[in-house]
């Protein structure tokens, strides 16, 4: 979050600064955020300066802005934005979003001075060539019964097809052919004709993959299995199959050949091994960030418990009092009741946050500081999980596929005698 010149009259003639403050999604509403905005703004201007506060919520992740006067409201001086005032102004922010139970960024990154327009583009960047034929198939390919209908549902979107080595596709609108190993694993024949099967499903279309995903294994395609399920009535199914199949089994064994995994045995405890290690890191992370979740709501009824406390406590004392005589027979509003009408939304807010509590057990309330340097060293922890997290998911995989390859290889019947003294070598 930092200021800016909201209008300028000349170089230093700074009119308004425009501050801006979004939080995470699904955290807070649309009044909290607008209190927020107001105390920012109220606790930076000290009330020596007009402001306007709004708050955006038709973005997933809700969004205040604050427009400051620079011209105090005396007309006598102005806000000057002082040096490294962005640090000053997050700090107050941070607070803030504490006391009411929100999440903060912990170790926040200073953004770098200009952007290349791609970079300020982000996520409206127009789709290059291969995400635009990623694009195309992912329309395509629930359509599709067998491999004639995919290639007859390119044609059908005027995607030129040329056959060689490997399948490559040309957009009208485009320069060259792309090969379709080059979009990524999701994209090769095999992922493809187990989408149409429905033995895979389209997950969300991610940046083709890289030089080193795609040098992993996929899995090899069972010919028979997919001739009996309709994929390509003809010998040329069969013969791409089969090409796709050796090209696939050679990228296996180099695989395997690389992470000196040349038993079976030892190539099944790898990947056992990786699958335990992956579990256990993503257990752990939805264990933390579960904690970290409770965290945020205890902190959002600790904000709202000691902001209603006097409120509540006025509350029960006007309940003791007992009516007169008088009152009961001209049967006047007990004081307790008019003041709960008045205060109706403080009260039922502090019930609230008792009924939490107890639902807990807690009988004594933590404090934020603690509340927050555990939520801090959580989110450290889950920080150093989340490195390498990704690489050894793919990892997995790789093994997992890799093994279910070297099944096929073997064969089931070589697969029967693993108890022998002597395994083959793959």
């Amino acid at each position: 979050m930092l200021p800016s010149q909201g209008v300028a009259n000349g170089e230093n003639d700074i009119i308004a600064y425009h501050l801006r403050i979004s939080f995470k999604p699904d955290e807070a509403d649309a009044e909290t955020a607008g209190r927020i905005a107001y105390d920012l703004a109220l606790k930076l201007t000290k009330n020596n300066h007009a402001y306007v506060c709004s708050v955006h919520d038709d973005k997933a992740h809700i969004h205040a802005h604050v427009i400051i006067n620079s011209t105090s409201l005396d007309c006598c001086r102005k806000f000057r934005n002082f040096y490294n005032s962005s640090f000053h102004i997050r700090k107050i922010a941070d607070h803030l979003c504490l006391e009411n139970g929100l999440s903060v960024i912990e170790n926040p990154q200073q953004a770098s001075k200009g952007k290349g327009y791609g970079e300020w583009l982000g996520d409206n960047k127009p789709p290059v060539v291969r995400e635009q034929l990623q694009d195309i198939i992912d329309k395509i390919t629930p359509k599709c019964k067998n491999y004639d209908d995919f290639i007859n549902a390119l044609q059908a979107k005027n995607v030129e097809i040329k056959s060689g080595k490997q399948l490559s596709f040309k957009l009208p609108t485009a320069k060259r052919f792309v090969r379709h190993d080059t979009l990524g694993d999701d994209y090769s024949m095999t992922a493809i004709l187990e989408k149409m099967s429905g033995q895979r499903t389209i997950a969300p279309r991610q940046k083709f993959a890289t030089p080193a995903s795609i040098n992993k294994p996929n899995l090899l395609i069972d010919i028979q299995t997919k001739m009996q399920q309709g994929y390509g009535s003809g010998s040329g199914f069969e013969r791409f199959a089969t090409i796709q199949n050796i090209k696939e089994m050679s990228k296996t064994l180099l695989f395997l050949k690389d992470r000196g995994l040349d038993n079976y045995d030892l190539l099944t405890a790898k990947a056992d091994e990786f699958t335990r290690k992956f579990n256990k890191r993503s257990a752990r992370v939805k264990t933390i960030e579960s904690r970290q979740k409770d965290i945020s709501e205890l902190q959002r009824h600790i904000g709202t418990y000691g902001k209603t406390r006097d409120i509540y406590a006025e509350y029960k004392r006007l309940k003791k009092i007992k009516p007169s005589a008088i009152q009961k027979f001209i049967n006047s509003t007990h004081p307790a009741d008019e003041f709960y009408e008045a205060n109706r939304a403080d009260i039922t807010l502090h019930e609230v946050a008792k009924k939490h509590f107890d639902s807990l057990g807690i009988q004594k309330l933590p404090s934020i500081t603690d509340l927050k340097s555990e939520y801090t060293s959580l989110n450290a922890e889950k920080k150093k999980l989340y490195s390498g997290y990704k690489e050894e998911r793919e990892e997995m995989i790789a093994l997992k596929m890799a093994k279910q390859n070297a099944d096929i290889i073997l064969g089931k019947a070589l697969l029967s005698q693993k108890n022998r003294a002597h395994e083959p070598s793959l």
